[in-house]
Order: C-alpha cells, then sequence, then structure tokens
C-alpha cells in the first residue's frame, strides 16, 4: 500500500501594495466612523441644547402671559387654559404645555383625561421661583421638560407651567441630519477606499507585486553584489550628484568619506576623468589617470536623462605588465638587430681571411668588438643596479638602431643594493623607460634638417639621499607654455592603443606615487629630471578607502 505525501499548503503572501491597501482602508473606515461618531454626538448635543431653549422659551412665554395670570385666578382654570395651551402646542411645535396649580395637580394637558391628575415629575425648584429643565418620563413618554412658577402681581406663584419635548420627538429631528450624516461617511469611504485602490495598484506595479520580505531580500542582494564586484560603480542624477560609489570605485578613485549627495564635481578627481563623465557623449573604454591608478571608464545615460552610470575597471597592473613587456621587446628586437650586425661583421671577417688579408680582418674585429663593448662596460661599471643597467643597455640598443646617440653621463653613479626594497623595478623602468622613449623620439624628430646627429645623454646618480634621474634630448625642447600640460594624459608624442599619450602621465603618477619630483628644463632640447627619495619615511603612505 504506498502512501502519497501531499503537498505542503502554500502560504499566501500578499504583497506590499496589497498590505498596504489592507491597513489604508482601515485607516480610513476608522476615521471615517470616529467622523461619524463624533458628528453625531455634535449634533445629538446641538438638537437636545436647542430643544431645552425651545421648550423654556414657550413655558416662560406661557407663564408671563396675562390671560394665564386671570385664568388661575378663576373659578374653572381648566376650561380657559386648556384650548390656550393646545393652541400654544400647536403652534410651537412642542410635544406638551401643561398648567398647574402649586400642589402638581393638571389643568391642562394633551391627553383630556390627564387633566386633574398629578403631575410626575419634580417641581421643587419651580415652587421656590426658580426655572429648571430636567429629562424626565412621563405619561408621554421621555422628554425634555422645563418647569417654571406662575407669579402674580406680588410676586407670589400662584401656578407651574410646564413645557416639553418627548425624546422620540427629538430623534425625529435626528433622523435627517443622520441620514445626511451616514450619506457623507459612505461616500467619503467610497472615495478613500477608490483612492487607496489607485494608489496602491501604482505602487504594485512599481513593486513587481513583491511582498516586504522579498524587497528587503533584494535590497540586501543589491547591496552585497555592489560592494563585491571588483569593477568600479558610481551612479550620478541629473544634478550629477553622487547616488552610489561602491567600494572598488572609492577605491580606484581615493575617495573616502560619505559621498552619497555630494556633487563629482567637487571631489578633486582629475581634470581628464571628470571631463570624460561629465561629457555630452558616453564614454567607452577611456584611459584615465588618477592619483595612483590607471583606470579604464566607460559611462552611459540612464532612461531618459535621469543619470549616469560609470563604470571603471583597474587597468594599473595591465598598463605596467604592458610597459614591461614593451621593454622586453625592446630588448629582443636588439638582440636581433645586434645579432644581424654580428653576423654581417663575421662575415666581414670571413671574407677577409679568405683573400690573406689577416691583419686586417684582425684590426677590424678587434676595432668592432671595442666600440660595442664599450658602453656595455661604462653602464656596467657605473650603474651597479641590475634593471636599471639592463633597461640602459636595451634601450641604447633600440637608440642606436633608430640612429640616435644614447650616452651615459660621467658623473653617473649607483652602487648595487643602494636603492630600497620598496621602490619596486616596475616603477624603475616606468619612470626610466618612458622618459627614455620620449627622448629618443624627441631627438629623431629634431634630426630633421641638423647636420649633427641625435643624442640622449642619461645621468643616473644618488644624490643626497634621492636616486637622481636626469634624461636630456637634442630634439626641439618643449615650449614653456606647454610646461604645466606635459604631465597631463594625452600630450606625450607617445600612443597608446587607443590614441592617448601616456608616456609622461605615467612617470607624473608613479614619481608622485614614490613621493619625488619631476622638473622640466632646457638646454639644447629637452631636459627632464626625476628625484625618488630613498628612505621609507620620505613617501607617501598609501591611502585607504573608507
Amino acid at each position: 500500500m504506498s502512501v502519497r505525501t501531499l503537498p505542503a499548503p502554500r502560504r499566501l503572501v500578499r504583497s506590499l501594495a496589497g498590505q498596504l491597501f489592507v491597513v489604508q482602508v482601515v485607516i480610513v473606515a476608522a476615521v471615517v466612523a470616529g467622523g461619524a461618531v463624533l458628528a453625531y454626538l455634535f449634533t445629538a448635543g446641538r438638537t437636545e441644547a436647542a430643544a431645552r431653549r425651545q421648550v423654556t422659551a414657550v413655558a416662560r412665554a406661557v407663564a408671563d402671559s396675562p390671560s394665564v395670570r386671570a385664568a388661575v385666578a378663576g373659578p374653572d382654570p381648566s376650561a380657559l387654559l386648556q384650548p390656550y395651551a393646545e393652541q400654544v402646542r400647536a403652534d410651537t411645535g412642542v410635544s406638551f404645555v401643561t398648567v398647574m396649580d402649586t400642589a402638581g395637580v393638571r389643568w391642562t394637558h394633551p391627553l383630556p383625561e390627564q387633566i386633574g391628575r398629578t403631575f410626575l415629575g419634580h417641581i421643587d425648584w419651580a415652587l421656590a421661583g426658580e426655572t429648571r429643565s430636567e429629562t424626565y418620563t412621563g405619561t408621554l413618554g421621555p422628554s425634555v421638560r422645563v418647569v417654571t412658577p406662575v407669579l402674580d402681581d406680588r410676586g407670589r406663584v400662584v401656578a407651574l407651567v410646564s413645557a416639553g419635548l418627548t425624546v422620540q420627538s427629538i430623534s425625529a429631528q435626528l433622523r435627517g441630519p443622520l441620514l445626511a450624516l451616514a450619506g457623507v461617511a459612505v461616500a467619503a469611504l467610497a472615495l478613500g477606499g477608490l483612492g487607496t485602490y489607485l494608489a496602491n495598484a501604482r505602487l504594485r506595479r512599481h513593486t513587481h507585486g513583491m511582498g516586504p520580505a522579498e524587497l528587503s531580500h533584494l535590497y540586501e542582494y543589491h547591496q552585497a553584489t555592489l560592494h563585491s564586484v571588483r569593477e568600479g560603480l558610481v551612479l550620478l542624477d541629473r544634478g550629477h550628484r553622487v547616488v552610489l560609489c561602491n567600494d572598488a570605485a572609492r577605491e580606484l578613485l581615493g575617495l573616502s568619506g560619505k559621498l552619497e549627495g555630494q556633487p563629482i564635481a567637487g571631489l578633486g578627481l582629475p581634470e581628464a576623468l571628470l571631463d570624460a563623465v561629465l561629457g555630452a557623449g558616453p564614454a567607452r573604454d577611456e584611459v584615465h589617470l588618477t592619483a595612483e591608478r590607471v583606470v579604464v571608464l566607460n559611462t552611459s545615460v540612464i532612461g531618459t536623462g535621469l543619470g549616469r552610470v560609470v563604470t571603471l575597471r583597474d587597468h594599473t597592473e595591465l598598463q605596467s605588465l604592458s610597459g614591461e613587456l614593451d621593454s622586453v621587446r625592446g630588448f629582443t628586437e636588439a638582440l636581433g638587430a645586434q645579432a644581424h650586425e654580428a653576423a654581417n661583421r663575421l662575415h666581414a671577417v670571413v671574407s677577409l681571411i679568405e683573400l690573406g688579408r689577416h691583419e686586417q680582418a684582425v684590426e677590424f674585429a678587434t676595432a668592432e668588438l671595442a666600440l660595442a663593448q664599450q658602453l656595455t662596460d661604462r653602464v656596467v661599471a657605473a650603474v651597479g643596479e641590475p634593471v636599471l643597467a639592463a633597461l640602459l643597455l636595451g634601450k641604447a640598443a633600440q637608440a642606436a638602431e633608430r640612429g640616435v646617440d644614447l650616452t651615459l653621463t660621467e658623473d653617473s653613479r649607483i652602487d648595487d643594493g643602494v636603492l630600497p626594497p620598496d621602490l619596486s623595478d616596475r616603477d624603475l623602468i616606468t619612470v626610466l623607460g618612458n622618459l627614455l622613449d620620449n627622448a629618443v623620439d624627441a631627438a629623431v624628430a629634431g634630426a630633421a634638417g641638423n647636420p649633427a646627429p641625435p643624442e640622449v645623454a642619461v645621468t643616473a646618480r644618488i644624490d643626497d639621499g634621492h636616486l637622481l634621474l636626469r634624461v636630456a634630448d637634442t630634439g626641439a625642447g618643449i615650449d614653456p607654455a606647454a610646461v604645466d600640460d606635459v604631465f597631463r594624459r594625452g600630450w606625450s608624442t607617445k600612443r597608446d592603443a587607443h590614441g592617448h599619450g601616456l608616456g609622461l602621465a605615467l612617470v607624473a603618477q608613479t614619481v608622485r606615487r614614490n613621493g619625488g619630483t619631476v622638473e622640466v628644463g632646457r638646454e639644447h632640447g629637452a631636459v627632464l629630471t626625476v628625484r625618488l627619495p630613498l628612505t621609507p619615511a620620505a613617501r607617501p603612505q598609501p591611502a585607504v578607502a573608507r
């Protein structure tokens, strides 16, 4: 016998809009009901007060009437007062007008059979000359009544007058206002319910029918995703104020503190990056430099001008590796060129030997060897730092291939082990490699129409606790008006894959990160001097994004 397991009953999950609709309908109903009750109490109180004023006025008017005073003194008061009282009752709309003697025996009453009987109610204060009202149950049922004295010419109480309205008649007067009040309450409830339904229908569209728990989970997923992705994300509103900036963007841009609501123009970002973010069109894979990073920027518009999405990718490591790869490629090409030249020279030596000119072959080989070894010996003797020595030799070979004479000045001297470990080889390659590349380019460009051969002079030494690197070329130099723009992105004559110069901008960024300085001068051509501190205390500490 198989046992089937019934599925668990599905719990009804009401959406946020549905829950708010129920709550709002209950609130509207409670407010309308409370207002109706207050209005009823106010109307009932006003109606009862008006009834007391009405019956008081009728009773006082009857008690002050001269014909009533004359009738109560006659032999048969009922005969004269009963028609008069009924006429007053009909004219004023009260339920009864009763005239009685001081003992409470009725002379008039709407029911003739009650004449001669004792009045049902309190008359003590009337006998004392006062006029008071009360609610009492008499022969006509519960009523609001007034008892007032009838005074003779000497001020003595000679009779009593009572006028009253039954509670039933007062309720009949309330029926019309109460029906109107009920109609208004129902209309208010219907309008409130309709408005609540429309508002919640719109809310349901915006929340896609999700409940509070689902919205809470969605928000938690949203926050976790934004802060865990490695790509920087910045959201801007129409006024270019920051709506959201995740952790990666803070780190890439070097920002800290509260950013939400701040205008992006006031965050101290580089001018070129800020122009790209605020530009009219979208940015696509643009390379920009911050204080310490190389970032790839993309921007796009949200909807129909609601704001902007800015994404940032860290390109620093890739850019550094690309620079190192360029250096290695340069070394390879230089070695290939040297191998080609060595093969040509070897062929010349072999040919001289075959022709029997042995002495000329020895002289040619010795001279070429001395010339090739001269720069190598000079660099190796002066620069004990392997990375710098290898970079100088490789760049010298590249320069020679382009017809540029790269030399090391006589005052250059760097012993091995002098540079601190935290001054990375990658930063040294970035600084000196880009300076040499730009100098060689400038020297080649300045050689047109100049009979003197293009030259690049390099100085590398320790100077007053700093590593000094100076590169001078025989090019056209740098215009003094452009000195402030030399190290901005896009100025360099070298171009990256996207068509934006980064060489000198990367030099400035690396020098600044290591707490150094870079100066631009001029002799025959441009002279760029970099000073990097050798003590860690002189270098700025890396910023921590918060």
